[in-house]
């Protein structure tokens, strides 16, 4: 479900309204999710509405400086500047000219599963409207959700599920801290079921609650607990474990490049090629030579 076109009175950033059109919104989905969503929003100008929805929002003004009012006061939207939107909120505003924002949707279980693996009572897990601030850490993560969106979503949802955990962190983090209790890593039995799993599925989209599953850990558990026993972090060992596979089938068979790809996980062979290069300092076509 996307944000539409609304004809009702709507309240918050703008205060009341009635009556009014709202921009149109051009949206790109990312594959489905359980608990996160990344689109982007392109408005024409004018008046520029939300409406109510059961996720809660996160918008990053991706697009160049737009100033605009509201009942209370005018202001210039820059790049960078963020705006949280809690599940159930609406708002209305209007904007001089085109604007063009990232909307990072979240449910409201992420946050509260996130506060309960950070050891946080469920009220922690309860959001605030919050109007253009920064934050450097929130915007990092939502740039790289976008770039991942842009890109065609090439590291499956591992790598999505991460930056969704991470970012659940980021807006939990901003009341007082409690201490977790301390992580001591996984077991060995754990440790070889998650890699197990790993190396059964590595030409999968595999995904963080998958492992956790496997580990019988929650999904922030797992990551900890997984970097303090192999040094890395899970979605970086996935990587490196399908570039060992490729590698071996670039060097022992003569399948094509693009099938090896494919083999070892990789959404394409360009992808492919941009992982081994970080990781071996090669080409696919560099190590095939060495055989």
């Amino acid at each position: 479900m996307s944000d539409t076109d609304l004809d009702t009175d709507l309240h918050g950033h703008g205060g009341a309204a009635s009556e009014v059109a709202l921009s149109a919104d051009s949206f790109v989905a990312p594959p489905a999710t359980d608990s996160l969503r990344v689109d982007v929003r392109q408005t024409p100008g004018g008046v520029v509405g939300y409406e109510a929805l059961p996720d809660h929002r996160l918008k990053l003004h991706a697009g160049a400086p737009v100033a605009g009012a509201c009942q209370f006061h005018r202001f210039l939207y820059t790049r960078g500047d963020l705006d949280i939107l809690p599940a159930g909120s609406t708002d209305i505003w209007h904007e001089e000219s085109p604007s063009t924002s990232v909307v990072v949707r979240m449910a409201p279980a992420l946050l509260v599963r996130t506060a309960d693996e950070m050891g946080l009572p469920a009220e922690r897990a309860v959001l605030g409207e919050r109007h253009q601030f920064r934050d450097p850490q929130i915007e990092h993560i939502a740039w790289a959700l976008d770039a991942e969106r842009r890109a065609g979503f090439p590291n499956g949802r591992l790598y999505t599920d991460s930056l969704g955990t991470a970012l659940a962190v980021q807006l939990i983090a901003a009341g007082p801290q409690v201490a977790p209790s301390p992580a001591q890593g996984l077991t060995r039995l754990q440790l070889k079921r998650v890699t197990e799993f790993i190396e059964a599925h590595l030409d999968g989209d595999l995904s963080l609650a998958a492992l956790a599953e496997v580990a019988g850990l929650s999904a922030s558990h797992l990551k900890t607990q997984f970097k303090r026993s192999t040094g890395q972090a899970v979605h970086a060992y996935v990587v490196h474990r399908r570039v060992d596979r490729a590698r071996s089938l670039l060097l022992n068979s003569e399948m094509p490049a693009s099938l090896v790809a494919l083999e070892s996980g990789f959404s394409h062979q360009s992808h492919m090629a941009r992982c081994m290069r970080r990781v071996l300092g090669l080409t696919p076509g560099e190590v095939r030579r060495a055989a």
